[in-house]
């Protein structure tokens, strides 16, 4: 966040970063990017486009190992750092690491319930406007609502958060549900989670739990 204090250079076919070569490539279809010539193993695939098993592993024809989708996926598996990482057994080349609300919500989920087990819960996620929005007021294809201007108006709108940890923590399958609001901020999102726990505790015992897995497994 902010401006990078690094040296950078343009070249004619990348960047250099603090010395450090970064080729670019300028495509529209992944299959054409030639990932071996750079040995890039991995791709973090981050267009938004390419979110389903069969359009990611184009990256596959061009040579990388592996690709990561940095959104939610119809049909990837999805996995959380922290959460369920660790059931990812190596043989599977497209995954999906979910949205970023997942991955502020399924952590904090996953430490509640396997201390005091959560009966049903409601998330609000209070999140800066995407580039679905509209920069002025317009039709939107998803909603009414969805096609006010998003630089003035805090707008009510749907999120598959709650779902996907159902995903990530097969346990709280149906036990989350949530809404988002869109409000006039470039950067930054929160998440707001209220639980019913089968185990009773008090505010104290709950920080500490949070603050133990934070300082642990979490950190």
């Amino acid at each position: 966040h902010g401006q990078f204090k690094g040296d950078i250079k343009v070249l004619a076919d990348g960047l250099e970063v603090n010395g450090k070569k970064v080729k670019f490539y300028t495509e529209r279809d992944p299959a054409n990017i030639p990932w071996a010539e750079s040995e890039a193993y991995y791709v973090v695939e981050s267009t938004g486009v390419f979110t389903t098993t069969e359009k990611a592993k184009a990256h596959l024809k061009g040579g990388a190992k592996k690709v990561v989708i940095s959104a939610p996926s119809a049909d990837a598996p999805m996995y959380v750092m922290g959460v369920n990482n660790e059931t990812y057994t190596g043989d599977v080349d497209v995954i999906s690491n979910a949205s970023c609300t997942t991955n502020c919500l399924a952590p904090l989920a996953k430490v509640i319930n396997d201390e005091f087990t959560i009966i049903e819960g409601l998330m609000t996620t209070i999140h800066s406007y995407t580039a679905t929005q509209k920069t002025v007021d317009g039709p939107s294809a998803k909603d009414w609502r969805g096609g006010r201007t998003a630089a003035q108006n805090i707008i009510p709108s749907s999120t598959g958060a709650a779902k996907a940890v159902g995903k990530v923590i097969p346990v709280l399958n149906g036990k989350l549900t949530g809404m988002s609001m869109r409000v006039p901020t470039a950067n930054v999102s929160v998440v707001d989670l209220t639980v019913r726990i089968e185990k009773g505790a008090s505010y104290d015992e709950i920080k500490a739990v949070i603050k133990k897995a934070a300082d642990g497994p979490l950190k």
